[in-house]
């Protein structure tokens, strides 16, 4: 029987600090075995050495509260893992893919690492949180690997055990910032009032100073909000605010931008015609047909993604998994960021379990697969991803950002469509930003 301990040291900071795994076998152990009538292998409860080589992780986003949901993350995962034990599993190795609620809460966030922990999970992948800080030292100390978070906070940009597969908020908005730096006068971003709100300014600044346009006024909104007619009036009164130059407001609230845009339309009547522009994620092809399409506020958005366009046949292998294993579940949207997130994560988890061959498939030997140099690809839904411990952005505090790569897109006659042809590279942008 081997007794593992953990060990996280509590001196270096968190970014710097890799957790290390010891395994003893202690005279005590040992004895301990010797007493059993057939080893160790019997004791309740243990499954090493068992020959029982399903991999176990999980998904995890907040469903039905009162701000931003993702149902479609975890249903997507579940899809997926039925989808690939139906195909032989991963190099033969079944997949358990287990799902928890995020609730958007800290609390909550924490809870679900703790039992990714108890579970034996070797990562956790394609999952979205706002509660970086409540999850990362829980998974840092197990030496769970964080594969393909949505790219909401810093934190996944810093941890040495988070592997994004996107540019997150740093990549939209900086790209964002320099394609209105070119198309508007005065620039309003209505973002949350929360920690990871705060990190929004510093970034689409970075896009507009690039273009060498004033840094955007900062109206913070509160996130979960029923109505937003104050901050509408705010965003309005700054963006036509007598330049002569059309202005442009950005709402960046995630599932309430819906809301926010709401109170946008009653109010832009009584001030001189601007422009819309925001994140995918914050709007997407079914925001837009709620909101009245050609005749609804979004005509005309400027809207930044990390992906190729829905439509792209490069989403074919995704859209077969959706249509095999969760046909009618309207919870998976196929043109949904997040959905779309959780497909390339777990892309790069069976690339990673797949280079392992026979070996032993646990967090440390996934994570040593991709602090290896694994270059994962994705059928140019991304570049090649390969991950490295001090990486292009590390100076100012991204080291774990390896995808800078954005698209542009422009709703035209209520339709979300492509503005440019391919990626646009943001990281010499992002190399100016103030955070």
């Amino acid at each position: 029987m081997t007794g593992r301990r953990r060990i996280r040291s509590t001196v270096l900071p968190r970014s710097l600090v890799r957790p290390v795994r010891a395994g003893a076998l202690s005279a005590g152990a040992l004895a301990a075995c010797a007493a059993l009538v057939a080893g160790c292998g019997i004791v309740p409860g243990v499954t090493e050495g068992s020959g029982d080589e399903t991999i176990t992780v999980m998904t995890w986003a907040p469903e039905n509260t009162g701000a931003t949901n993702k149902p479609g993350m975890p249903a997507f995962a579940e899809a997926y893992g039925r989808w690939v034990n139906a195909h032989g599993g991963i190099d033969g190795r079944p997949l358990k893919v287990l799902t928890c609620d995020e609730r958007d809460d800290a609390v909550a966030a924490a809870r679900c690492a703790r039992r990714a922990v108890a579970e034996n999970a070797v990562a956790v992948v394609g999952s979205y949180s706002q509660h970086g800080d409540a999850f990362l030292p829980t998974l840092e100390a197990a030496g769970i690997p964080y594969i393909g978070g949505y790219g909401l906070t810093h934190d996944e940009f810093t941890s040495p055990l988070s592997y994004p597969v996107n540019g997150g908020q740093p990549a939209l908005l900086a790209g964002l910032g320099r394609t209105l730096a070119d198309a508007c006068g005065p620039v309003a971003l209505v973002r949350p009032d929360t920690i990871a709100g705060d990190q929004l300014p510093p970034l689409l600044d970075s896009g507009l100073a690039a273009g060498g346009h004033d840094p955007a006024g900062d109206l913070r909104a509160a996130e979960a909000a029923t109505s937003y007619g104050d901050t509408a009036e705010r965003a309005l009164e700054h963006a036509a605010a007598g330049t002569g130059e059309q202005g442009c407001v950005v709402p960046a609230l995630g599932d309430r931008t819906g809301t926010f845009m709401d109170s946008f339309r009653r109010a832009r009547a009584r001030h001189p015609e601007v422009r819309t522009a925001t994140v995918l994620g914050s709007v997407d092809q079914t925001v837009l047909d709620a909101s009245g399409g050609a005749s609804g506020p979004y005509e005309g958005a400027y809207v930044t993604g990390w992906y190729p366009e829905a439509g792209d046949a490069r989403w074919d292998p995704m859209k077969e998994v959706i249509r095999a294993e969760a046909f009618g579940d309207n919870r998976i949207d196929p043109a949904d960021a997040g959905v779309q997130t959780t497909w390339i994560a777990y892309t790069v988890l069976r690339q990673a379990v797949e280079s392992l061959g026979d070996g032993e498939v646990t967090a440390d030997t996934v994570t040593a697969a991709l602090d290896g140099g694994l270059k994962v690809t994705t059928g140019n839904l991304t570049p090649t991803l390969r991950w490295k411990f001090q990486d292009t952005l590390a100076s100012i505090g991204l080291p774990r950002l390896v995808n800078a790569n954005v698209t542009l897109h422009v709703v035209e006659k209520g339709r979300l469509t492509a503005a440019a042809e391919g990626f646009t590279d943001v990281t010499s942008t992002l190399k100016e930003a103030a955070l």
